[in-house]
């Protein structure tokens, strides 16, 4: 039998019956038929299952005990078979947190490679996961990107808070949370913003609840002062339930997206990007190009 061919015989997976087919290797093949006709049984839950079976069969216990699990499919052999990777015939499904390397279980083994010989140990592989609040910048929460406001679009800064300097939803003259502000004692509430001297400016927008010494009258007694950029991030930003679920569309043009300023969106806390293999961090390989990664892979000697 020549090696250029994968041989499968007496194929009976789902609704195949006793299928005996020659498939060359290094060519396109496409399979065709109609609906039931059995092309995925015989590529998928036949062909490739037993690649994928035979594959996690050359690794240790310990990985394969941490790896998908995939039974013998009923079939009386299947000769030179190569790996094969598994392209599922569905939409992904992911969300923000899914990525290439999540989907397709690369980052899964890199983990495990990492956990196993990286230095220095930092934990075992769910540390490194970028879902696990253990491995997670926690400025991004594991997203890599962050939301902040857009203060130029924010600010008004030709009229003063009397006149609606913050355009903000919410915080315009007669809103409730204005009230934060104007009665806070800080400001000269007809002031035009443009006017305001720096330290007025970062009074404003930045501090991050404060003791009032000499609030107006209307100030409630218990409040804390807080900026107008910690509010909003707090409020609208941060709470998957919170305003911004309201206030969407209206909020959508204040806000800004970036990559985060801390872990440079790589997901992951400075914990365990210290932890390299062979001088590089988890992160470094994941932006490898495959071939790349190929080659790094197998540069390492244990």
């Amino acid at each position: 039998m020549s090696d250029n061919y994968i041989k499968v015989s007496g194929a009976r997976e789902r609704n195949l019956k006793n299928i005996n087919v020659l498939i060359p290797k290094k060519e396109i093949t496409v399979f065709t038929g109609v609906s039931g006709s059995g092309k995925s049984s015989l590529v998928f839950d036949t062909i490739a299952a037993e690649s994928q079976r035979q594959l996690n069969e050359t690794y240790s216990s310990f990985i394969r005990n941490r790896m998908p699990h995939y039974g013998k499919p009923d079939v009386d052999s299947i000769e030179n078979l190569s790996v094969a990777f598994i392209i599922n015939q569905k939409r992904l499904g992911g969300n923000s947190r899914s990525t290439v390397g999540t989907i397709t279980d690369i980052y899964s083994v890199l983990r495990l490679l990492f956990s196993r010989i990286g230095k220095p140990f930092v934990g075992y592989s769910d540390v490194f996961s970028f879902n696990n609040p253990a491995g997670m910048c926690e400025h991004c929460e594991g997203l890599g990107k962050i939301e902040t406001i857009d203060i130029e679009k924010l600010l008004d800064k030709n009229k003063s808070l009397n006149e609606g300097a913050i355009r903000f939803p919410t915080f315009e003259p007669g809103g409730w949370r204005i009230t934060r502000y104007i009665h806070s004692g800080f400001f000269d509430n007809n002031k035009k913003l443009k006017d305001y001297t720096a330290g007025e400016l970062e009074l404003l927008l930045y501090p991050d609840e404060i003791k009032i010494k000499n609030p107006t009258p209307e100030w409630h007694k218990t409040s804390l002062y807080e900026g107008l950029i910690p509010r909003i991030e707090r409020s609208f930003l941060k709470k998957e339930d919170g305003e911004k679920a309201r206030y969407g569309k209206e909020i959508e043009p204040f806000i800004v997206k970036q990559v985060c300023p801390h872990c440079h969106g790589t997901r992951l806390n400075d914990t365990v990007l210290s932890c390299k293999v062979n001088g590089k961090n988890i992160a470094e390989c994941t932006d490898m190009q495959i071939n790349e990664l190929l080659d790094f892979v197998g540069s390492i000697h244990m």
